[in-house]
């Protein structure tokens, strides 16, 4: 089995993918997965690689997601980790039940969200992830009527796999995303 390197993996969700918003989405989350492999002791290289493609069927099949692409995973013979940690990042999406068992899986579901969330903070106070704060972060995450698209008890699910907090978390993550704009 193997997967993408990071170039590769880049190259193929920019097949897939075209929407803006979605390609800034995959950054933060394979961003967000790379800092917590650092932080874990873990493979950088698979869990950005994770966060990259984690939502490449994403604009072409939102009705179904990720079945496409867990399918394509499985026929481009990667390792089981990515396949698990993608269909289990669909956690009460579309019909899916599989709840995260590995560290990665975990990961991914407690970034994913959170990254949408602070993307739509950094909308409307048009301020550089590194100048976000903690608190203010938190706050609109407690806050159901802002982004109410974003599944919040996911967030708390993945952290608690990954037994962090989530005040430590999003800490993490306006450190990991500080690097981008």
């Amino acid at each position: 089995m193997s997967f993408p390197n990071e170039k590769e993996a880049q190259e193929l969700l920019k097949k897939y993918v075209s929407d803006e918003y979605l390609l800034h989405h995959s950054l933060m989350v394979a961003t967000a997965m790379k800092g917590y492999a650092r932080l874990l002791n873990e493979n950088e290289s698979l869990w950005y690689v994770t966060g990259l493609l984690h939502d490449i069927d994403f604009e072409k099949y939102p009705d179904t997601h990720p079945k496409e692409s867990l399918v394509w995973f499985k026929e481009w013979d990667y390792p089981e980790d990515i396949i698990h940690a993608v269909e289990a990042h669909a956690y009460g999406y579309n019909g899916y039940n599989v709840l995260p068992s590995t560290k990665l899986a975990n990961a991914l579901l407690a970034c994913d969200e959170i990254c949408g969330l602070m993307y739509a903070y950094k909308k409307i106070n048009a301020i550089p992830y590194k100048d976000m704060k903690a608190s203010s972060i938190k706050k609109r995450l407690a806050e159901k009527s802002f982004a109410v698209k974003i599944d919040r008890e996911g967030i708390y699910l993945g952290c608690q796999g990954l037994g962090v907090s989530i005040d430590e978390h999003i800490s993490n993550l306006l450190r990991f995303l500080s690097e981008l704009n």
